[in-house]
């Protein structure tokens, strides 16, 4: 495993309680889907509120990604953040834990057809791909998304999810998947979020609990071998 974010003592717990670092060592392209979290211009431009300058790091990973599983005949699905006034109303502890009053109408403009919630503009994006808005962290929360009935539509099993912030929408996502039966992959080298001491710990935590933690190197060889 080529894996520097992954502490050793997660990788020695690992392979002392399952006997390998990796479980999921095959896929099927078909049944595999890219899910990209939140790579959208609130999170993404420079002088934004929640600016991730390490999210613009990332972007060439989650392009190769994508276009290696589309050619392999995979999906690629991306899940955009989205919140209003009505959302915010009804999601009431957002605001008081995130923000404040005078923050509220910046997190209300992430509603669809914003700038800020448009995606990144260097993400290569397909008309055959996935567009999905989600309102909460996780995509799969009851009343989130619809994210997977629609994944449930091309009998998708296998999930790689990448994004930003590695330690809030994406790993949300990733352990609410987990639970709902799917395989999934936390591809570490695209995804990212303030710092490393946040991502390596999700990584760890993910590692032990849910699934498996890749390179986006590791995945584009088994996407290729599927």
């Amino acid at each position: 495993m080529d894996n520097p974010n992954v502490s050793p003592a997660t990788i020695k717990s690992v392979l002392t309680s399952r006997g390998s670092v990796e479980v999921f060592t095959k896929l099927q392209a078909i049944r595999t889907a890219l899910v990209v979290i939140d790579m959208q211009n609130f999170f993404m431009e420079p002088g934004q509120m929640l600016e991730m300058p390490a999210a613009r790091a990332i972007v060439p990973n989650i392009n190769l990604l994508a276009t290696t599983l589309r050619k392999a005949g995979g999906t690629v699905a991306w899940v955009n953040m989205t919140l209003d006034e009505q959302a915010l109303d009804a999601w009431s502890v957002f605001i008081p834990i995130n923000g404040s009053t005078a923050t509220r109408p910046t997190f209300a403009s992430l509603q669809s057809n914003t700038h800020v919630h448009d995606l990144w503009p260097e993400l290569q994006t397909e008309p055959s791909d996935l567009f999905v808005n989600k309102s909460r962290f996780s995509a799969f929360i009851e009343g989130s998304s619809n994210l997977k009935e629609l994944l449930d539509a091309r009998n998708i099993d296998t999930l790689l999810v990448v994004g930003t912030l590695t330690n809030v929408c994406c790993e949300s996502t990733a352990r609410d998947a987990m639970m709902l039966n799917f395989r999934v992959v936390m591809v570490e080298d695209a995804n990212a979020t303030f710092n490393e001491q946040a991502h390596r710990a999700t990584l760890d935590t993910f590692l032990m609990f849910f699934g498996d933690v890749r390179t986006t190197k590791d995945m584009v060889s088994l996407i290729s071998r599927s």
